[in-house]
């Protein structure tokens, strides 16, 4: 069996195309903008103030997950909870793998709308999507049902909105599409600019919010009494075994971090643990990413020059 020093080394030989040599810290990057960003950041940071040698891989979060697990990959650059708790809990609380950064961003989730549909048509609730005659507005495809997006493939926030639309009942009434991030907003966009209804997963922060006038739907306050999420991973009846008919509980977005970094790099593992954004600063890096469409190395660097006095506090300055 590979010791995880090899596969560190394996990754940085995939990364660089040359030969194998390892990295002192293997940042994983998942898909969406925000993160993308501030594994960048964290990047220049270790590179520039550490003087490490920082390879990136992109990955799902499982993949990253089992990766840091095992030491191949040292961080995941923005795990959403409760979205990824399974994961948390098998690698942090139970391997004792993973350490978590205690500084977490304030971040909700909800189904969307534009505030305009919301006033020209009085969709206000969660609700307001099992009524067949709201829900017929949102007819994408001519068949008489309404769509709407619920996430990305293998996301778990995915998994969830499919619980919910069973739990609230609005399975019944409306499509739940299921595709890649820029297709949503590509499809978004193009409701806007024709005055369609378009209902959507969204959650906060994020740059659609800068974007576009967007009101969340109302929903019954988090009930974590009645609140059971069961993953597809461990349960093939896991639809049926689900409940979720309130609203998402608060979600924090948090670094997280191969416990062997403690030893193997002591001034990386404290960084990251002293890493801290809030959900302003979030949403302008999926900006810059998205709207602006730089560059996340470029992004990374200007914003670590503009932010001294915040990187400094990370290391402890």
């Amino acid at each position: 069996m590979k010791s995880a020093k090899a596969f560190g080394a394996a990754a940085a030989f995939c990364l660089t195309g040359g030969l194998a040599q390892a990295a002192d810290v293997v940042l994983g990057v998942p898909s969406w903008p925000s993160a993308a960003a501030t594994a960048h950041i964290l990047k220049v940071v270790m590179e520039d103030n550490l003087g490490l040698d920082v390879s990136m891989q992109s990955g799902s979060n499982a993949v990253i997950w089992e990766a840091m697990d095992r030491g191949s990959m040292h961080v995941h650059p923005e795990v959403w909870l409760p979205n990824q708790s399974n994961l948390h809990d098998k690698y942090v609380k139970t391997n004792g793998t993973v350490l978590q950064n205690p500084n977490g961003v304030t971040a909700s989730q909800g189904i969307c709308v534009t505030k305009e549909i919301s006033e020209k048509h009085n969709i206000t609730s969660i609700f307001d999507l099992t009524d067949p005659d709201k829900s017929v507005l949102f007819d994408a495809d001519g068949d008489g049902v309404g769509d709407m997006w619920i996430g990305e493939p293998g996301a778990a926030s995915t998994t969830i909105e499919t619980i919910k639309a069973k739990s609230y009942g609005y399975d019944e009434t409306m499509t739940q599409v299921v595709m890649d991030m820029p297709l949503n907003w590509a499809a978004l966009d193009a409701a806007v600019k024709a005055d369609k209804p378009y209902a959507f997963f969204c959650y906060k922060p994020h740059h659609v919010f800068n974007l576009y006038d967007l009101v969340m739907l109302e929903e019954p306050p988090h009930n974590a009494d009645t609140w059971k999420v069961v993953q597809p991973t461990d349960d093939p009846d896991w639809l049926a075994n689900s409940n979720a008919d309130s609203a998402w509980d608060t979600a924090y977005l948090y670094v997280h971090y191969a416990k062997s970094l403690e030893q193997d790099q002591p001034e990386a593992a404290m960084l990251l643990k002293n890493f801290k954004l809030n959900a302003d600063l979030v949403g302008e890096l999926s900006y810059h990413v998205v709207v602006e469409k730089k560059d996340p190395a470029v992004v990374a660097k200007e914003w670590v020059q503009e932010h001294s006095s915040l990187v400094e506090s990370w290391l402890g300055q």
